[in-house]
């Protein structure tokens, strides 16, 4: 095969991407890959958003973060006291660029073991299954295959009266490198990007104030855990306004101005730097040339099926440049699905049973059902609550904020949904994921042994509690 020819060409390489190229080369596919990140420095940088600016820095800093809150509000509760504690944030955030570094260094370490071709700079696809690729020195050459996935990803929305400069008015990357703690730090959104980011630096010292147009908070999640959280954030110092839309974010003296309007009437409030982070939209500009037959939704999405196929023969589209939420491990999965069905393997990606996560402090996660889409379906059902102030390793870590809510079907007690607001509930939901893949009950998860003293006794509780047997608490 010629060196411009390849059984598949993925455009992208985060984690939609880079996975389906890896299982591509697994199953014996040619695979090239191409992708335009650049890193701090300049240089390529495999992994996309997710490695480089997004999921993996941002984990970290939260870590770092967490240390420096404990030590300085919780630390005493276990007899441990520190002096004028300090956080030193160029030490922080150069720890973060060095996990960023290993992780995206690895990445490459993988293309090379599935001896995948790598390809810095833009793809475009071209009619007949062609990519020319626009090299990052300026050169430009065309390769073709019987497969191209596209897996383009996503960037951040900016909004028409607060454009991005990343000194005042900031994006996600932005918030990762400050290189101080802002006196005043003000977030527009309060999704997973605005609480997690905000959480960062309210933690190191920041008054944080966030902004968010819609009347509910978290409205993705269950109604008795957004609650939960909220009450949670309040207390640690997060000022939360809903159902506030900004107007105006001018900088005035080396400092941001924003105006935002709610039930009250109109108000103003000034920051020293402004998060921007109303969500991200599908990246797609450019990267379809004339005639290929590939369609692209009003919101800039490539149309897909619910194979990840556009409809053209051998072009597919995986991750946050499709339907469907932008989460990196669902794009890692439709990665797999394509590269599967491409190799004439069965491939599936369960839509209905996608975990979903916040990594704040408490921790945020849901998968399946909320209450009220199961009130909204018309779906009879039951629930069932435990929370972790009633569970013995909680309460021993010092971490009993929060509780575990299962609904299950009124009828056939299948689990319809698990949902929780606690420590590590990052880790637990993934007990509630194999249940329902599995089509399980929440008698199944009674009747599970969980070890003692364990957060995971708390799904069990839970699962309990459905059938209003739970052991620990009044039912």
């Amino acid at each position: 095969m010629a060196d411009n020819k390849f059984d598949v060409i993925v455009i992208g390489a985060g984690p939609a991407g880079y996975v389906c190229a890896i299982r591509c080369a697994q199953l014996g596919l040619k695979t090239a890959c191409i992708d335009a990140f650049k890193g701090k420095d300049g240089k390529q940088a495999l992994g996309g958003t997710c490695l480089n600016v997004g999921c993996i820095p941002s984990k970290a800093l939260l870590d770092s973060s967490k240390q420096f809150w404990n030590l300085t509000q919780h630390f005493d509760v276990h007899g441990i006291t520190a002096k004028d504690p300090k956080i030193d944030v160029k030490t922080m955030v150069g720890r973060k660029d060095k996990v960023v570094k290993q992780l995206t260094g690895g990445v490459g370490m993988l293309f090379k073991t599935n001896k995948i071709t790598p390809f810095f700079g833009t793809g475009k696809l071209l009619k007949g299954n062609q990519v020319e690729v626009s090299g990052f020195d300026g050169s430009k050459q065309t390769l073709e295959a019987a497969n191209v996935i596209i897996a383009s990803g996503s960037v951040p929305i900016e909004l028409p009266f607060a454009k991005f400069d990343n000194k005042y008015i900031i994006d996600n990357a932005g918030a990762l490198d400050l290189d101080a703690v802002p006196k005043r730090l003000g977030v527009i959104g309060a999704g997973v990007i605005g609480l997690e980011l905000g959480s960062v630096w309210r933690r190191l010292g920041a008054e944080v104030t966030v902004i968010e147009a819609l009347p509910d908070f978290l409205g993705m999640a269950d109604a008795d855990i957004a609650k939960t959280a909220a009450r949670e954030f309040k207390k640690q110092g997060l000022d939360i306004h809903l159902g506030a839309k900004v107007s105006k974010a001018e900088i005035k003296k080396g400092a941001v101005e924003v105006t935002y309007a709610d039930k009250d009437g109109e108000h103003t409030v000034t920051v020293d730097k402004l998060l921007v982070a109303v969500g991200r939209r599908a990246f797609t500009e450019g990267l379809l040339g004339d005639g290929t037959g590939v369609k692209v939704d009003p919101r800039g999405r490539v149309e897909v099926d619910e194979h990840c196929w556009t409809g053209v023969d051998g072009v597919w589209a995986i991750g946050d440049c499709v339907r469907g939420p932008m989460l990196a491990h669902k794009g890692e999965e439709e990665g797999v699905m394509v590269a599967e069905l491409i190799a004439g393997r069965a491939g599936h990606v369960d839509y209905d049973v996608i975990p979903s996560v916040v990594y704040t402090e408490p921790e945020i996660a849901w998968a399946g059902k909320t209450e009220q889409q199961c009130k909204d379906e018309g779906i009879p059902y039951k629930t069932g609550s435990f929370p972790f102030a009633a569970n013995g390793r909680a309460l021993a870590i010092n971490e009993g904020v929060g509780l575990v809510k299962i609904i299950a079907h009124a009828e056939t007690d299948r689990i319809l949904g698990v949902h929780m607001v606690g420590p590590e509930v990052s880790e637990l939901i993934a007990e509630g994921v194999v249940a329902m893949e599995f089509k399980g009950s929440s008698e199944d998860l009674a009747r599970i042994i969980h070890a003692h003293p364990t957060l995971s006794e708390v799904v069990h509780e839970a699962a309990l509690a459905v059938d209003k047997r739970s052991i620990h608490k009044a039912n």
